[in-house]
């Protein structure tokens, strides 16, 4: 019996999710398309993911109305991806409006059919990007709305595993249960070498330097690190 479905973008988060996820029970892992820039990357990722843990039970969700809906940079090439600013304070235009959301009513009317009674997203609030979607307070919302919106007894929690950790913590975690890290990609940009500029290179940097571990992905050169780990 599938034990959870684990959300998995093919980003770091999601790779650390999954590896703390799979060794919890057997997992079924979930991919969503939305346009993004990197889409294709992205789902090359998940696969590699997949196939590293020899996750049989595999589905793609294809959910592009987000393009047409707009509103993001990471959906509509009209709006720059800027460059990275982990000093910023508000909200930037890589937000994909509700999002999650959009991810966790996918990941849960599949569980609810596999009677899986976890559903794992890797989403970070201590460091990340301040999207409004990553917030604790959303997710327990979103769990009750679950348990409200399900068939009774099937008792499907959101589980956050990493929302209060910070990126070197992620990392040293990711390395602890040799996640495949090499495996991920987390530009926003560029599907062929992580542009290390953007908002998630930056934090993906970050986290790695406070680390003090090598980032396995390659990058455009020169790149910049950041401070405060």
């Amino acid at each position: 019996m599938t034990k959870s479905v684990i959300l998995v973008s093919g980003g770091l988060d999601s790779a650390v999710t999954a590896a703390m996820a799979v060794a919890s029970g057997p997992s079924a892992f979930l991919h969503v398309n939305y346009a993004q820039r990197t889409e294709a990357r992205e789902l090359m990722a998940f696969n590699d993911i997949a196939d590293y843990y020899k996750v049989g039970k595999r589905l793609v969700v294809d959910i592009s109305h987000l393009k047409e809906i707009g509103g993001s940079a990471l959906t509509d090439e009209r709006i720059e991806v800027p460059e990275g600013d982990l000093s910023r304070r508000e909200i930037p235009v890589t937000y994909v409006p509700f999002r999650n959301a959009h991810l966790l009513s996918a990941a849960v009317s599949w569980a609810e059919v596999l009677g899986a009674k976890e559903v794992y997203i890797g989403a970070v609030e201590e460091d990340s990007s301040g999207y409004p979607d990553c917030r604790k307070d959303f997710f327990t919302a979103f769990g009750e709305a679950v348990t409200l919106g399900t068939r009774p007894g099937a008792g499907i929690s959101i589980m956050t595993p990493l929302i209060d950790m910070r990126k070197s913590e992620i990392v040293r975690k990711g390395v602890e249960l040799k996640a495949p890290l090499h495996l991920t990609w987390s530009c926003y940009r560029d599907p062929e070498l992580a542009c290390a500029r953007c908002d998630s290179c930056l934090l993906r940097l970050r986290g790695f330097e406070g680390a003090g571990v090598k980032d396995p992905i390659p990058y455009r050169t020169p790149y910049r690190t950041t401070s405060n780990p």
